[in-house]
This record gives structure tokens, C-alpha cells and sequence, in this order.
């Protein structure tokens, strides 16, 4: 969820405009295919000079601009070149102005589409088309409210014909738009109760900033219209008002109509906390107190970074190459994912497309004002709406190439989210592989490799809380998606100041952070789509299960020994997995008709992380619409409609259009065209170390070759040398 303190709701329509006036373009920069040297500076004044300018192999390639934070980037004229491309700022407004005549939005008074992106071709047309083929017919997939109904329609771009699909489900509303989102947290304003209520409280009005917050399901008399909640702070002398609740005051609002509906206020004993020390601006911290820990740090490469990104949107790094594109929903969505194979000499398919489907995140207080906030907030908020541009240097490194995302208001017109994803190559040091001999083997070998990666970044401000998305690429075949959570806490405002106050074992539903706030403990779970295609679409799902054998007697010295078992998942069910620690097992997707030169069959291997699971009740409301998290792995076949794990219209839902529900099918998934849903979850009990604002804590899982390639696929790579790395020296010495 997003909202913004009250004085600042203006300035966010503002640049709303600013953005569609200034709109950049990317320019590709084509640099060697191979792994980059980088060079890692350090010192207080980093000067970066060359010794022997690089010895590489590679011929020279004439640089040309990179695409950096400040570049322009010309959106109007974008023309789509990849059938999977994103709209374009001219095909969003020709879908603007066919829907302005259609008869369903002729006759609504006022209608919102809540949702506008491409219908994307059909997966084999897909995969069939090379570059230089005319592209399929262009489709815009739209969901749209109007005369108080959802919609869900697609219009051709070629013919302008609108088609209006009967594929709205029962329950839910489609995501909010961001108008949505700001008029809420304005509607409380012109009801003179919550006005009275406000000043009672102590708290000046010019002072109140409001967040719009869904409501889950919770029963009947919550069906039927579209209902929000809205709770206040105040940002009286912090920018940070979210550890300023004023705690208990809870106002429920029809979305449609911005009808105050009920008031609650629990909470007229409890003191909104103090602003002392909640500010988190650097211009706002002392600087008697600045923490300078460490000097300067950056990566530099001279000769530019070894990555292109072709026609916007196709990225090609090492030996890796892949489709990227923004999404309002998903945020950042990965397709067409194939590594080179230096055996064969040809790219293989690893994936056709992985996004994020989904993301939970439950409080863990039942009371008045906490038991609803179990937030969905890619289905609800819009993980992409959400993102915000990236700050250079400090969210990207110097290096980085930055990819904007065009969007549609909920009236249609577009509007540009800049620097929305970055692309960077990412060296820390780490080992791509090693190994020395020891002295008694009488060979003296040290053979070191370092571990160069790319890395696709995105970050969303789901109003207090900030999600960091990783997608990381390895020249061993890897694909390692990560997670890290920072931000704001969601916090409840108490009379207590100190632990000693608190009687026997009375129930925060948190820790006391700082006097009068408590940190509620709550979790994060976030599912991914990833439609994996091993050498192709049809693969299978192997559970490989690491089992305790026994020794017959006299049979070894041994007592016991581990052993893999092997089995093939023939439905849906055999797929659905909770990782269990003293039950392992390797979760294979395997291609059973390609064979190594030794017979096992190709795949990837999921390696498991953050591995937090759900312990709700499984009829409790939240866990009902949040049923995908049951497992943390799911297989399915695959279905161009089952792509978001809590349905298509997650707002006010009741769960019976859940990943849950598709997999309950039990539909036969062996050898098939099938989809891989992991979900990495985080159990968060808040500390004061989390106060003001969270250091990030990350987790992430991996997408692993597993006898994919005949042997070490880096093998070949080249060591580093002195005579071919660039010299850092400080400033003084240069």
C-alpha cells in the first residue's frame, strides 16, 4: 500500500504531470560478451587508472552513450520490437481513446480502468517467432470498473475492436488504482466526526497524514461494495508519522462513493508517541553523530560493463540472455530466460517467465483495529505501482543501467515511473570456484576463479515498508532470486513507556520499541511464477527424497548411509511440498527426453530459502485468500490464466480463485508444459534495532543447473592478473 502525508498529496499529482512531460529513453551500449573485469575501488578520493588498458581477447566495440539515471529517454516515440514489449505510451493512449467510445463507458458516469497491459501472444506463437518477423496483432488486456461492475475486456490495436470477456469471478475487486489509493486517505477529512475526533486526540488537523488500508473478508456485511479502512498519524515535527499512530481511530470508507460508512475510535487513552529520534533523514541526524565506518566504495569499469540491452528490453550478458520488462502488478517480470551452453555452442531454454504472482503479509493482532491488516499487496496495491525510482549510487552502483516503466492513471493516460529497474554487474569478491593442492601431494596448484554476476534490481515502497528485488544471473547457470525487506515498521501506539509497566504476561502482540510504540510481530510471503521450460515447454517435477539407510549386519563397518530416491510427480498433488528439515529432499525440473553424454535427464534444481511457513489456521479468514502459502513449492500445468497465485481479483476476495484451488484439480503435470510456484517467507518479531528504520534482512532462493551441462560450464573462464586490472589510487597520490 502507498499513501503520502497530507501536505505532500499535491505534490505527488504534480509529478505525476512533471513525469509525463519528461519522459527519457534508454540507449543500448554493446560491451564484450564476456564476463567483465571489475574493479573495486577504495580509498578517501577513488582516482581509477588502467595499467596495460584491459589485454582482453575480445575485439574492440565502439562505445556508445549508457543509459543512466539523468538520461532522456524518448517514451512518445517508442515502437514496440519484441512481441512480449509493453505497451507503448502511443498504444496506451489509442487503447484511451477506443475505450472512450465504447458503449459500456459512453453510459457509465464516471468508470476507472484499474488495469491496462499487454495481452500477450499465445506461449507457441511466442516461441516460434525469431527476431526480424513482423509482430503478432497487438492486444491490450484491460480490467476496468464501470456502472459499479468489473470488467475485464481486451481491445485490438489493429482493428480497434473491443472484446468484453466474462471472466470476472465471483467475488473481489480488481486492484486499486492509485487514485484510489490517494482519495481515500483525503475522504475522512469532510466528515466533521472524524474532524472532532482528530482535535480531541490532540492532534491538529494540518498535522494528519492518512493510509488506505484493504480489509481482507471477514463475513457478509462486508460483500457486495467496495470498502477500505483508513487510520491517521500525525507528522508533527518528523517525516516519519508512521511511528505516530493515533492508535485506535479507524475509519471505514466506500471506495466508490468516498462515503464515511463508521468511525471506530478504541484507542482515546493511548498517547500518540513523541517525534523524538523517529526522524531518519540524513539532513536530520546529527552530525556530531555521523557514522563514517568505512571510506568510499565503488566498482569502476573502463572499459563499460559487459551487458547490452538490445531494443530496450532484450538484455545480453556473458552467457546469458533474457527478455525484461516492467509491470504495474508483478513489478519486474524475467521471460525468455536461455544460457549458451560452451559444449554445444547454442543457447538453451531455462525459462519462458518468472515474475512475482503475489505477496502476504499478515499482522499478528486480533483486536479492533489490527485484525484486517493482512495485506496482498501485489494483487491489492500493485507490487509495480508501488516501485519507486531507484537512487543512484546508493540503490545502484555506478555501473548501472536504469529502464523505466510506463503505466496507465486509472482514466487511461500514461505516465512514466523512471529509473523503476536497474541492471548492474555485481563483483564482491566472491569465488566462482577454486581449489589448491596440499604440499604432500607434491604439486604445486592454485587455480582460483572470481564470481562476477548480473544483477536485475527493482525497489517498491509499499507505503511503510520497502521491498528490494534481486534477480541475480551467474555464469555457472544460476538464477538466484532475492528479497530484502527494509523500511518502516507498522507500529501500535500503547500507555506503556517501559517493560516494568507491563504486568505478568499480559499480550503486546509485539516488543515495546521506544516509549508508547510497539512493533507488531507479523510475516512476509512472497510467491513467484516461474514458468520453467528445461531444453522446452515439456518437463517433469522430481522430488529426489534423502533417505536414511540402514546396514545389514556384517555388510560395512558402517551402521547407515543416505540415498536418493527418485520420484516422478504424476499429478498436482504429488508436487505439493512443505519443506520439512529432517525430511529432505532435492525438488528437480527435469526435461526426461534430453539425455547428458551419460544418460541423466536435464534440469534445475530449486534450492529452498527463507523458508518461513504459514501457521494459521487454515479457515481463518487471511489464510483462506492466502491459501498459497499452504505449501512452499506447487507444480502446475501450465495456464495462460493461472498466473496470480491469489487470484485475478485479489481486493475483498474470499479465496476460490487461489493457487490453492487451481492445484486441488489435481490435474496430470508429468512431462507436461508445467509452472513452478516458490514461496520465500519471513516470520518478523520487530526489536529496537529495527527503530526508527529497519536495516534490511534478506533471503532468497535458487534456480540451480542440475545435469543440465556435461561438466563445470565455467571451467574455461579465465583468473584475474594484476597487468590486466586497473589501478585505484587515492586522489593525493595520483
Amino acid at each position: 500500500m502507498e499513501s503520502k502525508p497530507f501536505f505532500r498529496f499535491l505534490f505527488f499529482f504534480f509529478a505525476i504531470a512533471f513525469l509525463l512531460l519528461f519522459t527519457w529513453t534508454h540507449l543500448p551500449y554493446p560491451p564484450p560478451p564476456d564476463v567483465t573485469t571489475l574493479l573495486d575501488c577504495a580509498s578517501n578520493s577513488p582516482w581509477c587508472t588502467s595499467k596495460n588498458r584491459f589485454q582482453s581477447k575480445q575485439p574492440s566495440i565502439t562505445k556508445i552513450p549508457r543509459a543512466t539515471a539523468t538520461t532522456k529517454r524518448l517514451h512518445d516515440s517508442a515502437v514496440p520490437r519484441h512481441p512480449l514489449d509493453p505497451l507503448t505510451i502511443q498504444e496506451f493512449n489509442k487503447v484511451r481513446t477506443i475505450l472512450s467510445s465504447h458503449p459500456l463507458f459512453k453510459s457509465s458516469k464516471n468508470y476507472a480502468l484499474h488495469s491496462v497491459v499487454l495481452e500477450e501472444p499465445d506461449k507457441d506463437l511466442v516461441l516460434q517467432w525469431t527476431k526480424g518477423q513482423p509482430l503478432f496483432p497487438r492486444i491490450a488486456s484491460v480490467i476496468a470498473r464501470a456502472n459499479g461492475e468489473s470488467h475485464v475486456l481486451t481491445v485490438n490495436l489493429e482493428t480497434n475492436e473491443v472484446n468484453v470477456l466474462n471472466t470476472a469471478p465471483p467475488t473481489g475487486y480488481p486492484m486499486m488504482t492509485m487514485e484510489d489509493m490517494t482519495s481515500a486517505t483525503w475522504a475522512p477529512l469532510s466528515n466533521p466526526k472524524f474532524n472532532r475526533t482528530i482535535i480531541e486526540r490532540g492532534v491538529n488537523l494540518d498535522d494528519v497524514a492518512c493510509l488506505p488500508i484493504s480489509l481482507g473478508w471477514f463475513g457478509e456485511n462486508e460483500e457486495n461494495r467496495r470498502l477500505i479502512k483508513v487510520q491517521c498519524y500525525s507528522m508533527k515535527d518528523t517525516a516519519n508519522f508512521y511511528m505516530r499512530p493515533i492508535e485506535g481511530l479507524t475509519v471505514l470508507l466506500d471506495l466508490d462513493t468516498k462515503e464515511v460508512v463508521e468511525i471506530s475510535d478504541t484507542g482515546r487513552a493511548i498517547p500518540v508517541p513523541k517525534a523524538t529520534n523517529t526522524d531518519y533523514r540524513y539532513s536530520e541526524q546529527k552530525m556530531q553523530q555521523e557514522l563514517n565506518l568505512i571510506n568510499p566504495i565503488s566498482i569502476e569499469q573502463p572499459k563499460g560493463p559487459s551487458f547490452v540491452i538490445e531494443d530496450e528490453h532484450l538484455v545480453k550478458w556473458a552467457n546469458w540472455e533474457f527478455h525484461l520488462k516492467a509491470d504495474p502488478r508483478a513489478g519486474v517480470v524475467v521471460s525468455g530466460a536461455k544460457v549458451w551452453d560452451p559444449d554445444s555452442g547454442v543457447m538453451r531454454d531455462v525459462m519462458y517467465k518468472g515474475f512475482t504472482s503475489e505477496l502476504f503479509v499478515p499482522y499478528m493482532d486480533p483486536t479492533d483495529a489490527w485484525y484486517f491488516k493482512t495485506y496482498m499487496d501485489a494483487g491489492e496495491y500493485g507490487f509495480g505501482l508501488q516501485a519507486m525510482p531507484l537512487d543512484p549510487l546508493n540503490d545502484c552502483p555506478r555501473n548501472a543501467y536504469y529502464m523505466d516503466g510506463v503505466f496507465a492513471a486509472g482514466d487511461g493516460v500514461p505516465y512514466v515511473r523512471s529509473n523503476m529497474i536497474c541492471v548492474f554487474e555485481s563483483y564482491t569478491g566472491d569465488i566462482g570456484w577454486r581449489h589448491s593442492e596440499s604440499p604432500i601431494t607434491g604439486m604445486e596448484i592454485k587455480e582460483v576463479r572470481p564470481k562476477v554476476t548480473l544483477v536485475v534490481r527493482m525497489a517498491a515502497s509499499v507505503a511503510n515498508y520497502d521491498y528490494i528485488l534481486d534477480w541475480e544471473f551467474q555464469t555457472d547457470g544460476l538464477i538466484r532470486i532475492k528479497v530484502g525487506l527494509s523500511g518502516i515498521l507498522m507500529v501500535k501506539g500503547t500507555t506503556y513507556e517501559n517493560m516494568k509497566q507491563v504486568e505478568g504476561q499480559e499480550h503486546l502482540f509485539g516488543t515495546l520499541l521506544s516509549e508508547n510504540v510497539i512493533g507488531v510481530i507479523h510475516d512476509h510471503y512472497i510467491t513467484f511464477y516461474l514458468d520453467m521450460d528445461i531444453d522446452g515447454s515439456d518437463n517433469s517435477f522430481v522430488k529426489v527424497n534423502i533417505k536414511k539407510q540402514d546396514t545389514s549386519p556384517g555388510e560395512s563397518p558402517r551402521k547407515s548411509y543416505l540415498k536418493a530416491v527418485r520420484n516422478v510427480a504424476k499429478t498436482e498433488k504429488d508436487a505439493q511440498v512443505q519443506l520439512k528439515l529432517y525430511d529432505p529432499s532435492e525438488f528437480h525440473v527435469i526435461n526426461p527426453t534430453k539425455k547428458t553424454r551419460v544418460g541423466n535427464p536435464v534440469g534445475y534444481k530449486v534450492v529452498p530459502g527463507g523458508t518461513a511457513a504459514s501457521l494459521l489456521d487454515h479457515e481463518d479468514p487471511p489464510q483462506r485468500r492466502g491459501a498459497f502459502t499452504n505449501n512452499q513449492i506447487w507444480v502446475t500445468p501450465y495456464n495462460k490464466s493461472e498466473q496470480w497465485a491469489g487470484g485475478l481479483f485479489v481486493y475483498q476476495s474470499q479465496g476460490e480463485d487461489t493457487l490453492a484451488v487451481w492445484s486441488d484439480r489435481d490435474r496430470s503435470i508429468e512431462n507436461k508444459d508445467i509452472v513452478l510456484w516458490y514461496t520465500l517467507g519471513f516470520h518478523h518479531i520487530p526489536c529496537q534495532e529495527d527503530f526508527p528504520i529497519m536495516p534490511t534482512v534478506s533471503s532468497s532462493f535458487d534456480l540451480k543447473p542440475v545435469n543440465f551441462f556435461e561438466s563445470n560450464p565455467i571451467l574455461r573462464i579465465p583468473p584475474n592478473f594484476e597487468k590486466d586490472l586497473p589501478v585505484c589510487k587515492p586522489a593525493g597520490s595520483a
